[in-house]
């Protein structure tokens, strides 16, 4: 059901995308605008990206299975990936647009069609941006918020279009305002697709969460562990919308497997009414091996990290 939702999202982008393409070609034919043009080659990146995360999306929810155990979120990580490399081929292509029309300048015609025009593609994309926008804060999908961020950036370039084409409405031997504004735009273009990719990398090459999610974390643990216990070798991750997290667990010696298998299973339990979707494992160690480290006689022993398989969540 939750797959089907998030699509039924990217299928609003598509439309919202095409009807954009349409009515901002056609503008840009009747005008001949360079920042027309620019403004429509953002549509087309719009319409690619929204059909990469349509896909994106079918394959993310994909229940896990035995090649997949922990699941196929990072699809989506692939997806804004290339959706950052999209924008930023399309705002190479409107710089060298810019340049040539600032080189062999060109009356424009029709400009009050492109106000209009522009007007109406941006009321549609501005409302598709923000109930993505809302999707992706509510699902906490990296594909929703890249799609809905394009839309949102096509948008205010829309905006500072129609504030040019007003512009040569008044004063039409203004003509270097067309190119200009289309190379400001393409900054804005290339600036949004870099932190895009910037992202995606991120998330392939398993970025720990943020420091805000480590202190819930933290906190989840003191909440719940008693007290004396303390965690180390913490490693975070995420992939998709659902978070890894393992640690070590450091109880008091005598504590039953009984014992510790509760603690690992309440602090699981705050972790993930704090952070959902989670998944936990716990590896629980003797504190006073821990101790010892810090400069009794016995020496700390811990299982070698290497080659070993990660224990259960709750396991003792």
């Amino acid at each position: 059901m939750k797959s089907m939702s998030l699509r039924r999202y990217a299928v609003l982008s598509i439309a919202a995308s095409v009807v954009g393409l349409t009515v901002k070609f056609g503008a840009w034919y009747a005008t001949s605008s360079v920042g027309l043009f620019a403004d429509a080659a953002e549509s087309v990146v719009n319409l690619s990206a929204g059909i990469i995360a349509l896909v994106a999306l079918t394959i993310a929810h994909t229940p896990p299975d035995s090649r997949h155990s922990y699941g196929h979120g990072k699809a989506e990580y692939f997806s804004s990936g290339i959706e950052g490399l999209l924008v930023l081929g399309a705002a190479m292509g409107i710089a060298v647009a810019a340049l040539q029309r600032f080189l062999n300048p060109a009356e424009l015609d029709n400009l009050g069609l492109g106000l209009v025009a522009t007007l109406f593609a941006a009321g549609i994309n501005w409302g598709t941006a923000r109930v993505m926008l809302r999707a992706a804060r509510e699902y906490d999908s990296i594909v929703l918020e890249a799609d809905a961020r394009h839309l949102m950036t096509d948008v205010w370039t829309s905006a500072g279009l129609v504030a040019a084409l007003a512009v040569l409405l008044v004063a039409p031997d203004l003509a270097f305002v067309d190119p200009l504004l289309a190379a400001l735009m393409a900054l804005n273009i290339a600036r949004t697709g870099w932190d895009l990719l910037s992202r995606s990398v991120g998330g392939l090459m398993d970025n720990a969460l943020p420091p805000e999610e480590l202190a819930l974390i933290a906190h989840s643990v003191a909440r719940r562990a008693p007290a004396g216990a303390e965690i180390h070798a913490l490693r975070t991750r995420k992939s998709g919308n659902r978070r890894f997290v393992d640690f070590h667990l450091l109880l008091p010696g005598m504590t039953t497997v009984k014992e510790a298998h509760d603690i690992c299973c309440d602090v699981e339990q705050e972790i993930g009414a704090s952070l959902p979707p989670v998944s936990v494992s716990i590896h629980v160690e003797p504190l006073e091996e821990q101790a010892s480290g810090n400069g009794a006689a016995e020496p700390e022993r811990h299982c070698p990290e290497e080659g070993r398989a990660p224990s259960g969540g709750g396991q003792g």
